[in-house]
């Protein structure tokens, strides 16, 4: 028996991220660079960290190898600890029953064990594709108040959002009597967040008795919730009014990039009060030369800059030669653009090489019909030769371009 917790923290990282197309190729969505220096998954385990979560246990699934290794021991986010801490927890074969996990219910149902060790009194379920920040402290003890079965972060979104989202509607004290996943004319504003508290007594026999239902999707969002709701528990939405964003397609990781640079964006990684830790090779510091014209852009350390750098985020060890243009676009670790190239409105993955005088993407204005329009992306490895043009929207392979 271990010492016992009064919450851990399951974190969902098992997504393939297929909306990220050449992106998630050889890693979870959890593991895709953001912000500079980061990795999506760094907001949630620094939330965990910063709220006083010592226990999380992260779900792995789809091509986990480099989340793996990112996450390592913990120690960026103070989760190395004897009791507790960090641990990663792929599927496993018990028997002849092993499966991959079929839902995010029944992620959680096949480590039931692993949580029964800490005898927590409440459970927080997590995903590790969201960018925000967020004390988990604050909603369980609006979860104590209501007495909730189970707690559901909210956010307030346009009307005209409401559709993508699976909608809570809520009396005055914020209970909920219902809850619509994507509903064609919603009633409510108020969005899921994919975070939830749960009175761990009452989440497993929801778990149990999902997993025992033929049919079922087990899934949180189309079971365990409508299930709960039905039979009367108490089920509470808890009022969100900071930055979130989910980065599951080309368009919403760019824009969540992007928001790093707007000042009026509440989204602020220099917080000394709420960091967000992460795992950083040591490198050396950043050079910008003589040629060098840089405008509201995150240059970060390693980098070597001799170009136009506008509304740009560069990671760690990029080269951007004379002449070249980069602009609205992120440029991932050790990326290289040549002399004279122009990247444009574009996602520039690790390790890729924009050769002298080639062009990735163009901005929105030189399409007048917005339909043509989007974010190029080059994936990891790739090359773009001298002279090729990467058209708005156009998406490169991994590996592409590079000489057999």
């Amino acid at each position: 028996m271990g010492i016992k917790k009064e919450m851990i923290a399951m974190l969902l990282a098992g997504g393939q991220g297929s909306r990220l197309y050449v992106l998630t190729n050889s890693r979870a969505k959890p593991a895709v660079p953001f912000g500079g220096k980061y990795r999506i998954i760094d907001f949630t385990l620094s939330n965990c960290s910063n709220s006083g979560i010592d226990t999380v246990g992260v779900l792995t699934q789809y091509k986990p190898m480099e989340l793996n290794a990112y996450i390592g021991t913990g120690q960026p986010w103070d989760l190395d600890r004897m009791s507790g801490g960090i641990q990663v927890l792929p599927p496993y074969v018990t028997g002849d029953d092993g499966q991959w996990y079929k839902g995010t219910a029944n992620a959680i149902y096949q480590n039931i064990q692993f949580i029964e060790q800490y005898s927590p009194k409440y459970v927080l379920v997590l995903s590790g594709d969201h960018v925000y920040k967020m004390d988990y402290k604050k909603m369980l003890d609006f979860h104590k108040e209501k007495g909730a079965d189970v707690t559901i972060a909210v956010l307030d979104v346009p009307i005209d959002e409401a559709s993508s989202f699976g909608i809570m509607n809520t009396n005055d004290d914020l209970s909920i009597y219902e809850f619509e996943e994507k509903p064609k004319h919603p009633k409510s504003t108020k969005a899921s967040m994919g975070v939830y508290i749960f009175t761990w007594e009452k989440l497993r026999k929801y778990l149990i008795e999902d997993e025992e239902t033929e049919g079922s999707s087990n899934d949180f969002g189309k079971n365990i919730i409508p299930n709960m709701l039905n039979t009367g528990e108490k089920l509470f939405a808890y009022p969100f009014d900071g930055y979130w964003k989910d980065v599951g397609t080309i368009n919403s990781l760019w824009e969540a990039n992007m928001d790093l640079l707007n000042p009026t964006i509440s989204l602020n990684l220099s917080d000394p009060l709420w960091r967000i830790y992460c795992r950083h090779s040591l490198t050396t510091p950043q050079y910008v030369g003589n040629n060098a014209t840089i405008t509201n852009s995150m240059i970060t350390e390693g980098c070597d800059v001799e170009s136009i750098v506008n509304n740009s985020i560069l990671f760690s060890d990029v080269t951007a030669e004379k002449d070249a243009e980069i602009s609205y676009s992120v440029v991932m670790r050790n990326a290289k653009i040549g002399k004279g190239a122009k990247v444009r409105y574009a996602i520039i993955a690790d390790d890729a090489v924009i050769e002298d005088g080639a062009i990735v993407g163009a901005p929105p204005e030189d399409y007048p019909n917005r339909d043509d329009w989007g974010i190029a992306v080059v994936g990891q490895g790739a090359v773009v030769r001298s002279g090729e043009v990467i058209l708005p929207k156009q998406m490169l392979a991994p590996g592409h371009g590079k000489e057999s």
